[in-house]
């Protein structure tokens, strides 16, 4: 049976089986350092204050830590959806800033409105507040192929600029770990393709055998 079998699409299905195995694999590696990232930021939420680290704003390890900074100026606003302290739906609005050094600059949450065309009358000063990732803006298919830039840290206020309500803290048990259903899905995928390919190769014999002679 195995002579039988056609040799190159044996390989191909063969090493797209290997291949889905293999993101199955890496997709539970990648579980397992989330779940040690959300431990590492959960543990960050009681540490002491810290500055904005303005020279590496994306590091990742005061993610959820309570940070300070000075905004010099700002530069621009972005509004996004959102909710309150309280929980109440609204519209962020989140302040890029200057801080006197060249590089991407300072991102704040400086909290929520009601109507996403609200005035804010802030221009800067010191904020304090815990460590989240700024809205993602980027393309997906930046995202895809890895050129996209990391995300920068933002601090969300926990003061808010006058006429805002503050913004609702930033939580580990918000960050998503969906590696392990990638993972089954990746596994599934394989016995899928395993299954039709053997399937295929079965009727694929049957058509082929000759049947015995009639006595």
């Amino acid at each position: 049976m195995i002579r039988k079998l056609p040799l190159i699409p044996t390989i191909v299905v063969a090493a797209a089986i290997l291949v889905m195995i293999g993101l199955g694999v890496w997709q539970l590696g990648r579980a397992g350092q989330k779940d040690a990232a959300v431990a590492a930021w959960r543990a960050n939420i009681s540490l002491p204050e810290t500055a904005y680290p303005v020279a590496n704003p994306a590091d990742e390890s005061l993610m959820f830590r309570r940070l300070a900074a000075h905004c010099l100026r700002v530069v621009s606003w972005q509004v996004v959806g959102g909710r309150s302290a309280q929980g109440q739906p609204g519209w962020r609005h989140i302040a890029t800033c200057a801080t006197g050094a060249e590089g991407p600059g300072l991102v704040v949450d400086m909290g929520v409105s009601q109507a996403p065309d609200a005035k804010v009358s802030w221009a800067g000063g010191l904020v304090r507040g815990h460590a989240t990732h700024e809205p993602d803006q980027r393309a997906w298919l930046e995202r895809l192929a890895g050129h996209a830039s990391p995300l920068r840290l933002m601090i969300v206020a926990e003061t808010a600029a006058p006429g805002l309500t503050p913004s609702a803290a930033p939580d580990p048990a918000s960050v998503p770990n969906n590696h392990r259903a990638y993972m089954w899905q990746w596994f599934f995928f394989a016995l899928v393709a395993a299954v039709i390919y053997a399937l295929a190769v079965r009727k694929r014999l049957r058509e082929t055998t000759p049947e015995p002679p009639q006595p």
